[in-house]
C-alpha cells in the first residue's frame, strides 16, 4: 500500500476525488493544491475514444494558447546563412546549421523546439535517432519545417504547442503555470480542448472525449466534466 505524504493528504482534503468539476472550478482547485517551491506547470490529460493504431484515427495538431504557456521556450533554428538574421530577430535563441548539427551529433539537445527549412531537411533528417526520442524532430505538420522562419519562431515564443495522441489514446499537454489566474488557465485549456474536438476523426465511433483531467506538477488530478467545455 502506498503511503501518502503529508502534503498529498492536505491536497486531497481540498476536493472530492470522486467528483467531476467544471473547468473553472478545476482550475481554482489546482491553484490551491499546487505546493511546489517552483511555479508548477498545469497539465491537461484527455482520453479519447480513438484507436491510435489506425492511421485514420490519429489525432495530432497545433494550437496557440491565448496566454502562452508561461514557460521560457528555447528555440534553435537550423537554417542557411541567409535566414539566420531573420531567425534571431524573431527571437530564436540559436541559429545556424553545420555547427549545431555537429553539436547535436555530439549529444547537445539543450533546446525545447527546433525549427528548420525544407532545403536542409537532408542534414536534419540524419539527426532523427537523437531528436526523435526527445520530441525535437521538426515536422511540417507542426509548422516547424517552413520557409517562414520568422513567423514560426514568433508563434512558438507566443505559446504555440503541438500535441499528439499516445498509444493509449490519451493526449497530454501543458497549458499554463499555476501562477496564472484561474480564468487564464481556463481560456488556455479551452483553446486546446476545442482544437482537439475539431480534429475528431470521421472514423471514430462512440464517445469521442471520454475523460478530462487537470493537474499541476506533483499534484493529484481533478476530473473535469467534458460538458463544461
Amino acid at each position: 500500500m502506498i503511503k501518502l505524504t503529508k502534503k498529498r493528504k492536505v491536497a486531497l482534503s481540498k476536493f472530492d476525488k470522486n467528483a467531476v468539476y467544471s473547468l473553472l472550478d478545476a482550475a481554482g482547485i489546482v491553484k490551491q493544491i499546487s505546493n511546489t517551491k517552483f511555479d508548477s506547470s498545469v497539465d491537461i490529460d484527455v482520453r479519447l475514444g480513438v484507436d491510435p493504431r489506425k492511421a485514420n484515427q490519429m489525432v495530432r495538431g497545433i494550437v496557440t494558447l491565448p496566454h502562452g504557456t508561461g514557460k521560457t521556450i528555447r528555440v534553435l533554428v537550423l537554417c542557411t546563412p541567409d535566414k539566420e538574421a531573420e531567425a534571431l530577430e524573431a527571437g530564436a535563441d540559436f541559429a545556424g546549421l553545420d555547427e549545431y548539427v555537429d553539436k547535436i551529433k555530439g549529444g547537445w539537445t539543450d533546446v525545447d523546439v527546433i525549427i528548420t527549412m525544407p532545403s536542409v531537411m537532408a542534414k536534419v533528417g540524419a539527426l532523427g535517432k537523437i531528436l526523435g526520442p526527445r520530441g525535437l524532430m521538426p515536422n511540417p505538420k507542426t509548422g516547424t519545417v517552413t520557409m517562414e522562419i520568422g513567423k514560426a519562431v514568433k508563434d512558438v515564443k507566443a505559446g504555440k504547442i503541438d500535441f499528439k495522441v499516445d498509444k493509449f489514446g490519451i493526449i497530454h499537454a501543458s497549458v499554463a503555470k499555476a501562477s496564472f489566474d484561474p480564468e487564464k488557465i481556463v481560456e488556455n485549456a479551452h483553446e486546446l480542448l476545442q482544437t482537439i474536438i475539431k480534429l475528431k476523426p470521421a472514423s471514430a465511433k462512440g464517445t469521442y472525449v471520454k475523460s478530462i483531467y487537470m493537474s499541476s506538477t506533483m499534484s493529484p488530478s481533478i476530473q473535469v466534466d467534458p460538458k463544461s467545455v
